[in-house]
Formats: C-alpha cells, structure tokens, sequence
C-alpha cells in the first residue's frame, strides 16, 4: 500500500516540486531569520506533503491546466504547518516527526509567532488565485480548525466525553483541512458541483479516517510511524476514539483507573500496560480500527462520481494506504 502513495507522489512530481519551491520562497523573510529556520525544521522534518497532495491530485483529476493549484497546495501546508507549530506548544510535545520541536529547540512563543506568519502567508497565496471561493474555503476551514482544537482542550480530559464530541473534534482539527485541500482543487478546476461536493466527502472521509488510525497507532504503532513514543496520547491524557470506547464498557473499578489516570492525571508506573490491557479486553482496539475502515470505505465510494482515471484509481488506493497503517 506504500507503493500507492509513492506513485501518486510519482505521477505528480513537477507539481510537487513547484509547491516546494514555492513555500521555501514563501517562508523566506528579509527581516526575520528566524521565521525560515523554524519553519524549515518542520517542513523538512520528512512529512509526506499528504494535504498538498491531495490539491494537486484534485485538480488534476478535474483536468485543471493552469498554475493554481500549486499555489493552494502550498497554502494547504503552510496551514498544516501553522496548525502543527500552535499545537506542540499547546501540548507540550518533545518530538514531531522524530525530531525534537520547534518549541523545544527555540521556545514558544517563536512557534506561535511564525505559526501566525505561515497563516499570513497561507492568506497571501489564496488571494492570488483570484478566486472569492476558494478563499471562502479555506478561510473556513482555517476557522473550523482553531475550534476542533478549542474543542478538544476542553474534552480531552474529561473521561465523559462522548464518541458524538470525538467525531466533532476531528472533524475540525484534521478533517476540515482534508476536506478543504481536495475541494479546493475541484473549485480552481471549475469542476461541476456534483464533483466538488464528491470531493469535499472524499476529504472530510480520509481526514476522519487518518485521525482514527493516528489515534489507533498510539496504542500499538511503530514509533518511527508516528515520530512519538507508544502512549504519548495516555500520557498527555487525551480522551481518543480507544480509550472512549473501553470506558463506554468499564466496570466501575475500570472506570475509577481512567479517571484517575485521565481526568485526574495521576498516572504510575505500570498504568500505561495497563490501559492497553483494558483496551484488549473490550475489543476497543478492534472497534476503532472498524470505525478507520468504515471512513476509508466512505472516501473511496465518495469519487465515483467521478470518470475513471489513474488519479482517481489511485485516490481511491489512497484511502486503503491509510487505514492499512494501523494492519
């Protein structure tokens, strides 16, 4: 399934390459040097360029010739890059992608101030479009994803979240973001409205899918997967798909281990086996890992509107790489 990533990633390779000219170009600054230096330790820290790609894809799938797309592409990870800077600040992370974090290595506030610089800059490419819609999508999604996160700090630790409130919470910090990036690509393309809306399902689909298995992966993944350690997730006590799910079906010493553990934070050695253990027990492993294929499913059935073609075979593919991750 890796092989289908790499050759949509092959079939797009100018295109690619032009997105990444453009956000070293774009991330450049006469008078802050700083900004570039944490930036590029982040964009050149090994991520797949899933988001842009996504753009390109779309675009190209709709049969768009001309520049465009490149440009949202790079607005698209500008704000994914923006959104990662804020978000290891606001969880106190030591590692993104295998490496230490820009807030680790410089400090805060240079994270949040050049994570305001890329959401500028992110801006500035969308109004060369010309396009009032596009600008409207994004602008949107760049909204919807400031309140997932909202949302999630004030669910994370509260063992009675609901799986309702988990869904709303990916949907904006991961999903918007997805669903933004492919239909922004049908929009530039002047594609018929039956295949943006197609599109955008497909995103909005793949993103909750790519969360789930993300959330998955934290349990049982391979460290170099996710650039964290196995339990980071318990560790910083966020209440993900798994863990909802095994309290869902907890017997009330269960239940007093996760709000110790979770809501209280008052976690000991041991406690992180543990969790696993009771994740076992409950099939919440499985459950979730159900739930990462039912999206997946959803995303691939979402482009059949769409004619065949090795693009729209391979977006299809794409989903199946995603929920594969966490087999």
């Amino acid at each position: 399934m890796k092989k289908t990533f790499e050759n949509l990633s092959a079939l797009l390779t100018d295109d690619l390459n032009a997105v990444n000219a453009l956000i070293t170009q774009r991330m450049a600054s006469k008078h802050a040097p700083r900004i570039p230096e944490v930036t590029a330790h982040l964009v050149e820290a090994g991520g797949k360029r899933l988001r842009p790609l996504l753009t390109l894809a779309s675009a190209k799938m709709c049969g768009y010739g001309g520049p465009y797309h490149v440009h949202l592409a790079a607005t698209v990870e500008f704000i994914h890059t923006a959104t990662l800077l804020h978000d290891d600040v606001v969880d106190e992370s030591n590692m993104r992608r295998g490496r230490k974090t820009a807030n680790l290595l410089w400090d805060n506030k240079s994270s949040i101030l050049v994570g305001d610089y890329l959401f500028s800059r992110s801006f500035q490419l969308m109004v060369e479009t010309g396009s009032l819609r596009v600008l409207d999508i994004l602008a949107n999604a760049s909204a919807t994803i400031a309140e997932g996160e909202v949302l999630q700090l004030t669910a994370a630790q509260d063992t009675n979240t609901t799986e309702e409130i988990y869904f709303q919470v990916i949907r904006g910090k991961t999903a918007a973001l997805f669903a933004a990036a492919t239909e922004v690509g049908g929009v530039i393309a002047s594609a018929p409205e039956n295949v943006v809306s197609a599109l955008n399902t497909y995103g909005d689909a793949l993103g909750i899918s790519f969360q789930i298995v993300d959330d998955l992966l934290d349990y049982g993944g391979a460290d170099q997967t996710l650039g964290k350690n196995i339990g980071d997730d318990f560790r910083e006590r966020k209440l993900t798909l798994p863990v909802i799910k095994a309290i869902e079906k907890a017997n009330k010493a269960e239940r007093a281990f996760w709000d110790r553990t979770i809501a209280n934070g008052d976690q000991h050695d041991g406690d992180l086996e543990h969790a696993m253990e009771l994740l076992q027990n409950h099939g919440a492993l499985e459950e979730t890992r159900d739930a990462a294929i039912f999206w997946g499913n959803r995303a691939k059935t979402s482009l059949d509107v769409l004619p065949q073609s090795q693009i729209r075979d391979l977006m299809r593919d794409l989903a199946d790489f995603v929920v594969n991750r966490a087999v």
